[in-house]
Formats: structure tokens, C-alpha cells, sequence
């Protein structure tokens, strides 16, 4: 698979519709520091190449609901690539899991978890164990309060890349 070369110009984009999400043709072209015509082109570009896979709100959910958020560590009994497979099929088709992680080291994932009280959230797991899906051990971690919610700063992590 050939590899995408991106310039400094296509980074500023990118970093910009990470921060912003869509904006106007001239907004876009003022914070990449180019004309508006090259610079939606670009876009079209870096779109058409996968690199912008959607827009998204953020919203802020504690305004508008009550919620119960757990994060649980994973360890699977087996570690066949099957098991892996059909453990991650599962996952992906429950809305409740907002984030999961596959890890190294002493647990297989990190799924973060969203239900609208502490009884879903065991409804949850008890669909998870009933499903069979191999799962060995796992631990729960009440999450209180958010403390830090962000995306990577891409222009210094592909400085570094670059250096």
C-alpha cells in the first residue's frame, strides 16, 4: 500500500477540521494559511484518501441526562485470534461500549462503558458473560468525573514522526 505524503499545508488542514469540525470555505483557508479554492481542493483530497472519517458534536451530555459511566479492563481465557474476533464482533454491535481498546500486557481490552444508571450497566455485563465470549476476568472502574477529553495535537505528533 503506497503511503500518503502530507505537507505542512495538508496537516494545518487536518488539524483544523479535528478542532472545528466543518467550517466555511474562507475560515478553512484562513487558518491553513492558503487561498480558499486550493484549499477546499485539498480537502476534497485528504476526504477522498480516508483521512476524515466524519464530523462530530460534542455534546454535553451532564446537561441533558444522568448517566453511569464505567470503565472495564478485560482478560480473555484464550488468545486465539477466533476468540479475539468474535469477542470484538460482539463489542462493536453494543451501544452502551463507547470505547474499546485491545492492550498488551496483563489485559486483553479497556472498554469504556455508557448506561443510564448502575442497573444497565449490570444488565450490560451479565450479556456480556451470558454471551459466551470467553471472558476470564474482568474489573470495573466507576468513573466520577472527566477530567481530560481531547484529541492528539496532530501537528506535534507527526512532528515527531518526521524528526
Amino acid at each position: 500500500m503506497k503511503k500518503f505524503c502530507l505537507d505542512r499545508t495538508d496537516i494545518r488542514i487536518l488539524s483544523a477540521i479535528q478542532k472545528h469540525g466543518q467550517l466555511s470555505k474562507a475560515k478553512l483557508a484562513e487558518i491553513a494559511n492558503i487561498s480558499a479554492t486550493p484549499c477546499w481542493a485539498r480537502l476534497d483530497r485528504l476526504k477522498a484518501a480516508g483521512f476524515i472519517r466524519g464530523y462530530h458534536a460534542d455534546i454535553a451530555l451532564d446537561q441533558i441526562t444522568n448517566f453511569t459511566q464505567v470503565v472495564v479492563t478485560i482478560s480473555l481465557t484464550h488468545h486465539r485470534k477466533s476468540d479475539f474476533d468474535r469477542f470484538e464482533a460482539f463489542i462493536c454491535g453494543l451501544d452502551e461500549i463507547i470505547d474499546c481498546v485491545a492492550t498488551g500486557g496483563g489485559m486483553d481490552y479497556v472498554i469504556e462503558t455508557m448506561t443510564p444508571d448502575l442497573a444497565a450497566f449490570q444488565a450490560l455485563m451479565d450479556t456480556l458473560l451470558a454471551a459466551e465470549l470467553g471472558i476470564d476476568r474482568y474489573m470495573t472502574y466507576i468513573a466520577t468525573r472527566r477530567v481530560k477529553s481531547s484529541r492528539p495535537n496532530l501537528e506535534k505528533l507527526i512532528t515527531r514522526d518526521r524528526s
